[in-house]
């Protein structure tokens, strides 16, 4: 265990140190928080909740496709294009140790996003919250769960961090504008939302925001079935097609 935790203090460390993973994750929510905020204010709207309020579960959901798909995807490539899977493949740490640690490291900088979000929209905006708590947390861990397990389908894939880089920025970004976790679905056209149906970070966003505003989970099966079958799929395709070098 003790290299285990070493080697996830390490990967924290590099975590830090690409400019760019750690402004997608920690900064760039906050700046879509404020600068919304101030456009739309927190008016009491929509079941006794503001714009504000509703771009919580949104922004974290843009946390988790940011971690998930961006950084452990482009990661994981980047260190297989340069060796270093496979050079920690030879050490005494098992597989699945050195797997964990990366996992572990994006999902505790996901959740920082996540409460840093919560804690600037207190402060600032007041914001309401209608939902069960260990409800939105359990949520929380599916959807990062289930990205996640996307993010190694498509790092197994890619032979390059290029290649990695390319392929994930074409889910992305599409995903982020489409899907109401950067921009609210209620200001997108018709045909709009219909084609964000298809994609996987409407269904975090769509089961968060009900969450959030205390939606019991049978209000969200569908979302909740396409979650889980994305985990599964996944962790199962990217056991099967993993490559150490």
């Amino acid at each position: 265990m003790r290299g285990f935790w070493k080697l996830t203090s390490v990967e924290f460390k590099l975590f830090l140190r690409e400019p760019m993973a750690a402004f997608f994750t920690l900064v760039f929510p906050l700046m879509m928080l404020f600068i919304f905020g101030s456009v739309f204010g927190n008016k009491a709207q929509y079941f006794g909740l503001g714009t504000v309020d509703l771009s919580i579960p949104a922004y974290t959901a843009m946390i988790i496709a940011t971690t998930g798909l961006v950084s452990l995807t482009i990661s994981i490539a980047a260190a297989r294009e340069l060796g270093i899977l496979r050079r920690l493949h030879a050490t005494p740490l098992t597989p699945i140790s050195i797997l964990t640690s990366q996992v572990l490291v994006l999902f505790l900088m996901t959740a920082l996003g996540m409460v840093l979000l919560i804690i600037a929209a207190k402060i600032t905006f007041g914001i309401r919250f209608n939902g069960n708590v260990f409800s939105v947390i359990l949520g929380f861990l599916l959807s990062s769960c289930s990205f996640f397990a996307l993010g190694f389908v498509l790092a197994s894939i890619s032979r390059t961090a290029r290649s990695a880089q390319v392929m994930v920025m074409a889910l992305y970004y599409p995903m982020l504008f489409l899907s109401g976790a950067a921009i609210p679905k209620w200001v997108l056209p018709e045909a709009v939302r219909t084609y964000g149906q298809i994609l996987p970070l409407t269904h975090v966003v769509n089961l968060l925001t009900g969450l959030w505003l205390g939606e019991p989970w049978s209000a969200h099966l569908k979302e909740v079935t396409v979650l889980v079958v994305m985990m599964v799929v996944g962790l199962i395709v990217s056991a099967k097609t993993f490559r150490w070098e």
